[in-house]
């Protein structure tokens, strides 16, 4: 059949989740986290956050780009989280 007559794909979105990586005593850290909460809840997204001062890989990875945000795991944005892109990025 095709594309054109396909029914559309009607299954439920697919969950997703962010990640706040930062580290306390960090205002860039506490600004994307009044983001990342805001947006979340608006869009009953689920979030976390991990300290990467307790986690040995997120330090080597991500120390330099704090805070990061993931989606689903893959980063989005560093260092300052724009609501609107966020937002879009979750919709």
């Amino acid at each position: 059949m095709t594309p054109l007559f396909r029914r559309a794909d009607r299954r439920a979105p697919q969950s997703r989740l962010v990640t706040l990586i930062r580290k306390p005593g960090c205002h860039l850290c506490d600004d994307a986290q009044g983001v990342v909460e805001k947006v979340c809840a608006d869009l009953g997204v689920p979030w976390e956050q991990k300290d990467i001062t307790q986690d040995e890989e997120l330090n080597r990875e991500y120390w330099e780009q704090i805070p990061v945000v993931l989606i689903d795991g893959a980063q989005h944005t560093f260092w300052r989280v724009n609501e609107e892109r966020l937002r879009k990025a979750l919709t």
